[in-house]
């Protein structure tokens, strides 16, 4: 089998002595390593996905090493975090970071150096994946083991979905063995067996994942408003529910009444957020999915419009539950609507019309058992229960 030696002479001095004394140290002129190098089975079989895993001082670095360079990504901090991907058009950048779940529009307006830790580093995938090369395969060190373990499956989850959907290649050194099962990798190596073992075979879909919904206070919108794309303002009237992964604030949706002289007995939703470190994982989809159901089993329709490019990706998935029923994508009419009436005196702040693309979706997927208490809450027990809830601010 074929191995790399790594060797480094010891510079003697009374530390080194001390340490070779103490130690029985049987060769105190050099240090020596060998790490065994077994890769020929991936040229037996198609992959896209691949991971070097062990712990510290294993030699992964090395190893990924012996497929190339890995390249180092500098972010112009003086641009947004968007204004980086010029190589792409722009509505292709915003495509390329919402698949890569981070879809916080937001977040794509600020410099590089003002995102978490969580963000900075899908930054750093979407940019290597994005600009790779035909046939390039993208290596990736250490990774995951700079963020939160949470954060890290659901990153996992969104990179295995873009790398397979574009069919690209990948090989990611880590020492974390738990994001595996939302990698799902072709194969594995270890240094320690120093063979290849392939998993495209095994692999089936992710871990499930439970989660908890409950009505929340409007303060709790304070945690999410800064990731939202339009405003951080929010209507006092709304039904507020929070979406917990783990324990850990994940998701935020607010719903009121729609206004309207011909839809009867219908809400929609005002504000939808999933927190960037979750991003990628469906949890948008699946609460308009429950609250859907929810308002449908107790005789009410919710609609949804939004101009997010992330969302009309999620809703051409999920058409089975949501019908598109109205798609303003005219930008240029919109925009001459809107100097006609500037120009007639007629704005009034409320008739001009946002000059984006919007599309408005209605729920018409099925009726499920799910308690509806939640949504058919009492004002007086939830006046006293709210104030019992624990603080989050």
């Amino acid at each position: 089998m074929k191995t790399i030696k790594l060797e480094n002479n010891i510079l003697e001095d009374e530390y080194t002595r001390y340490v070779c004394e103490s130690f029985d140290i049987q060769d105190s002129t050099k240090t020596s390593v060998e790490i065994p190098v077994n890769f020929s089975e991936c040229r037996n079989f198609d992959w896209n996905i691949g991971v070097i895993y062990g712990g510290s001082g294993t030699g992964k670095s090395t190893l990924l090493k012996h497929f190339g360079a890995i390249r180092e990504i500098q972010f112009d901090e003086s641009k947004s975090l968007i204004s980086n991907f010029d190589w792409l058009q722009p509505s292709d950048a915003c495509l390329l970071l919402s698949s890569m779940g981070l879809s916080s529009v937001p977040t794509w307006l600020r410099p590089y150096r003002t995102l978490s830790n969580g963000e900075q580093y899908r930054a750093q995938l979407a940019y290597l994946v994005g600009s790779a090369k035909e046939e390039e395969v993208v290596l990736v060190d250490e990774y995951t083991s700079v963020v939160d373990r949470d954060v890290a499956k659901a990153m996992s989850y969104a990179l295995q979905k873009f790398i397979r959907k574009n069919n690209k290649k990948i090989i990611l050194a880590s020492c974390h063995f738990d994001i595996m099962e939302w990698l799902l990798p072709d194969w594995t190596y270890s240094p320690l067996k120093g063979r290849v073992e392939r998993h495209d075979y095994l692999r089936q879909s992710r871990p499930s994942i439970e989660f908890s919904v409950f009505r929340c206070r409007y303060e709790t919108w304070r945690i999410f408003k800064h990731h939202h794309y339009l405003t951080q303002d929010l209507n006092k009237a709304a039904k507020c529910f929070c979406l917990t992964w783990n324990d850990k604030p994940t998701a935020f949706i607010a719903i009121l009444p729609l206004p309207s002289g011909t839809i009867q007995n219908a809400f929609r939703v005002s504000r939808l957020v999933v927190l960037p470190d979750y991003q990628g994982l469906g949890f948008g989809i699946k609460l308009l999915n429950y609250f859907g159901s929810l308002y449908k089993n107790i005789g009410k329709t919710l609609y949804i419009k939004t101009s997010n490019p992330s969302l009309f990706m999620g809703m051409q998935r999920n058409q089975t539950n949501w019908h598109l029923v109205l798609e303003n994508n005219n930008i240029e009419a919109i925009k001459k609507i809107n100097e006609k009436l500037t120009a007639d005196g007629k704005d009034n702040g409320l008739k001009l019309r946002k000059e984006s693309i919007t599309k408005s979706y209605k729920y018409i997927g099925e009726q499920t058992n799910i308690d509806t208490k939640i949504v058919e809450f009492s004002a007086d027990a939830y006046k006293d229960y709210s104030q019992r809830q624990i603080s989050l601010f």
